[in-house]
């Protein structure tokens, strides 16, 4: 998954930089791809591959959650 996410992250950057490197009738498309790219299919891909694992109950703010940073914040571990 990181590969296919690096490949695509690539193609869009690609396509934005070709997008403002030539001079076209297309270089304005190259640019509004890559940009879609990036925000359509890249980030989305990312932001599942990082959190697939993890316990969104782990990062909420709840009485418990609050307890174990005050303990840890006076050194109470």
């Amino acid at each position: 998954m990181k590969y296919i996410i690096a490949v695509l992250t690539l193609a869009s950057l690609g396509s934005i930089i070709t997008g403002y490197l030539i001079d076209t009738e297309h270089s304005q498309q190259l640019i509004g791809f890559g940009v879609a790219g990036l925000f359509i299919i890249v980030f989305p891909l990312f932001s599942y591959y990082r959190w697939k694992d993890k316990n969104l109950k782990d990062y909420m703010i709840t009485k418990k959650n609050l307890g174990k940073m005050r303990n840890y914040k006076n050194g109470k571990h």
